[in-house]
């Protein structure tokens, strides 16, 4: 199948390219604009050179997709193909979508350079630059929560805990108390823990409601860890926690706030991971 905008914009009379790829064997074929050519005024400035390139260039970077323009409004697919991913989303991210989750399943995508020019529309177009644009960006963050969990949480981590070792340097530099920057790094480090967790959530929501594929990673992941592990090691940290702040010297800031960040911690995993068994069975199936 062939689809297009209709609103005059692309060249319907050269579809050859795309009917040729498609029967020979590629699941998505792709128009790109930038490579076909954009006549003068075919494209709003800011779609231009801001959000198209933005936006593609991030779907490239979250998913390894080698696409120039994500956004094409002329584009062809296997149809079977195509409905077997269940596209779900209901605005213009559909077309990030068509391709994000192409990729996901391995499907052959490839891409044909496209020339746009002015449309020939009476009335405005139905496009919001932000409002749209920033649907696409919230779909491929969706999508993808080692970009948006997992990397910053990783971050947030070590960074916290690199600056410990420099602590009389940092207050120094950063016109704080000892006291002000410890609290100040033991936060970061909580919430870099949240959002390592988060992306655990985010990854078996996303798998479970069929928004990417399952993966072996996923399958095994429930076989290293499990509700009662995850209570285990939330025991460990309190009980650590606590000995850290009787048994050490409390006079020492530091020692009293790691042995208060392990016992914070521990809280943190018990409720995480009876929310992390009762999100991991929605489908169990799955990891069966």
């Amino acid at each position: 199948i062939i689809m297009a905008d209709s609103d005059d914009s692309y060249d319907f009379e050269h579809l050859e390219d795309f009917v040729l790829r498609l029967r020979g064997g590629s699941d998505l074929v792709m128009g790109n604009r930038f490579k076909g050519g954009i006549e003068p005024g075919a494209m709003p400035f800011l779609h231009k050179f801001l959000g198209n390139p933005v936006l593609s260039f991030l779907g490239r970077l979250f998913f390894n997709i080698k696409i120039g323009d994500f956004h094409c409004g002329l584009r062809g697919f296997n149809r079977e193909k195509i409905l077997r991913l269940k596209l779900k989303t209901t605005g213009m991210e559909f077309a990030s979508e068509m391709i994000v989750k192409s990729a996901q399943y391995n499907y052959s995508i490839t891409e044909i350079p496209t020339k746009l020019k002015q449309d020939g529309r009476s009335r405005p177009p139905h496009l919001n630059t932000w409002r749209d644009g920033w649907r696409h960006l919230r779909f491929l963050l969706m999508a993808a929560p080692n970009w948006l969990f997992l990397l910053p949480g990783l971050l947030f981590c070590f960074t916290s805990l690199l600056s410990l070792f420099f602590i009389p340097n940092f207050c120094q530099l950063l016109n704080l108390k000892e006291q002000q920057f410890i609290m100040s790094t033991v936060g970061m480090f909580i919430v870099g823990f949240q959002m390592i967790v988060f992306y655990f959530f985010a990854k078996i929501f996303t798998i479970t409601q069929g928004i990417v594929p399952t993966t072996n990673r996923y399958m095994n992941l429930f076989k290293y860890f499990n509700l009662e592990r995850g209570l285990l090691f939330s025991v460990f940290l309190i009980i650590s926690g606590i000995c850290t702040i009787i048994y050490l010297d409390t006079r020492t800031l530091l020692n009293w706030h790691v042995g208060l960040l392990e016992i914070v911690l521990g809280l943190q995993l018990i409720l995480n991971s009876f929310m992390f068994s009762i999100i991991g069975t929605v489908k169990k199936e799955q990891i069966q």
